[in-house]
C-alpha cells in the first residue's frame, strides 16, 4: 500500500487497527477528537471493544489509560498536542511516568501545523516538557513509513512514550523497509561542511534545503532524529567532529526541545558551534505556515542561510587555527 499517499492521521488509524488485530490488548483512547485523529471511522467501526471515547476530559483519559496499563492493556491516548501534553502534565507525571506505566500518548498537530487554531492550540513546548519527564521516551516520525515503524515498536515495548503525530499527508522520505529504534537517528545525507539536524515535520524542509545548499557548494551531513529522547548521541558527536558546525531545526520553542538536546550532548562531549532554528520563545497565532516561517525565520531559505553562515564561520575558525 502507498501509505505516503494517505494523510498521516489515516496511517495512524490504519496501523493501529492492524496492531489491534495482532494484539487485542491494544486500546484506542480518545477525548472527543477521534475524527481529528482519524480513529473514529476505523477503530470505532472495526474494533468497538478496543475503542474508548472519554469525552472532553483529557486528564481522565490519562488516568483510564494508566488503569488499563496496570491490567495488562496497551493504551494509545490521543488528542491535540497541547491537550495531550501540557494540560495533563501532572496526570502523566504521577499516573504514567512515576508509576512507569505502559501508556502511549499521541499529540496530534504539533507546532505550526495547528495553524488555523491559533496560539492556544500551537504547543511549542511539548518536546521540551515531555523530554524532561523521567521514564518517558519522546518520538517524532517524519513520514508515513517511519510512523508505521514507530507505532509497531511502541506496541511491542513497555515504555511510557510520547509521540508527535503530524496530521496531513507528508512526502515520502523512507520506504516500507525503514526500521525504528529508540536512540537511533537516520542519516539522510552525508557531508563535510555543516551538520543539519531535524525531527518530525521539519525534516521534509531540511531535505529541500539540502538540495539548494548542494547547488551552492555546501556539503551537508543531514541527520533526522525520529527519537528525540533518547537521542542518538554517537551520531551527533561523530557528525560534529566531522563538520565543526551544527544547525538544528524544529517546529518547537528552541528552548528545551531538539536544539537543546543537541546542545546538551555536544557541550558535554565535543563543544561545537550551534545555531538553533525554530520558535524563538514566543506563543503561536492564527496564521499561514508561510507567514510563521518568515516571522520566526526557520523556513527553507532560513535553513539555507544558517548553513551557509555556519560553513563560513567554521571555515574561518579552521583557517585561524591552522
Amino acid at each position: 500500500m502507498n501509505y505516503h499517499e494517505m494523510e498521516m492521521r489515516a496511517v495512524y488509524a490504519a496501523t493501529l487497527s492492524e496492531l489491534v488485530k495482532e494484539n487485542p490488548n491494544i486500546m484506542c483512547l480518545e477525548a472527543d477528537l477521534s475524527k481529528a485523529s482519524g480513529t473514529f471511522s476505523v477503530i470505532k467501526k472495526n474494533h468497538p471493544k478496543n475503542f474508548i471515547n472519554v469525552g472532553v476530559a483529557e486528564a481522565n483519559m490519562i488516568g483510564i489509560g494508566a488503569g488499563l496499563a496496570v491490567e495488562g492493556k496497551i493504551p494509545f491516548c490521543a488528542s491535540f498536542t497541547p491537550f495531550a501534553s501540557r494540560r495533563v502534565y501532572d496526570q502523566i507525571t504521577i499516573s504514567v511516568a512515576y508509576a512507569n506505566n505502559n501508556v502511549k500518548i499521541v499529540g496530534t498537530a504539533p507546532g505550526i501545523t495547528a495553524g488555523p487554531n491559533g496560539g492556544t492550540h500551537m504547543c511549542f513546548q511539548d518536546l521540551s516538557i515531555m523530554r524532561a519527564m523521567p521514564n518517558m521516551h519522546v518520538y517524532s516520525p517524519a513520514d508515513a513509513y517511519e510512523l508505521r515503524a514507530t507505532l509497531k515498536y511502541m506496541a511491542k515495548s513497555t515504555q511510557p512514550t510520547y509521540m508527535q503525530l503530524i496530521r496531513p499527508k507528508m512526502p515520502k522520505i523512507f520506504d516500507e523497509n525503514v526500521t525504528f529504534a529508540p536512540g537511533k537517528a537516520q542519516i539522510l545525507r552525508e557531508g563535510t561542511d555543516v551538520t543539519l539536524i531535524s525531527t518530525g515535520y521539519m525534516t521534509k524542509f531540511t531535505l529541500q534545503a539540502v538540495g539548494e545548499l548542494e547547488a551552492k557548494g555546501v556539503s551537508v551531513d543531514l541527520i533526522h532524529c525520529g527519537s528525540v529522547k533518547p537521542i542518538d548521541e554517537q551520531a551527533i558527536i561523530a557528525s560534529a567532529k566531522k563538520t565543526g558546525g551544527v544547525v538544528t531545526v524544529e517546529t518547537q520553542n528552541i528552548i528545551g526541545g531538539l536544539g537543546s538536546a543537541v546542545c546538551e550532548v555536544l557541550s558535554e562531549n565535543h563543544p561545537t558551534r550551534i545555531k538553533r532554528l525554530g520558535i524563538p520563545d514566543q506563543f503561536g497565532e492564527v496564521a499561514t505556515e508561510k507567514y510563521l516561517f518568515e516571522k520566526h525565520k526557520f523556513g527553507v531559505p532560513h535553513i539555507v542561510a544558517a548553513c551557509v553562515e555556519m560553513k563560513e564561520k567554521t571555515a574561518k575558525k579552521h583557517k585561524c587555527c591552522s
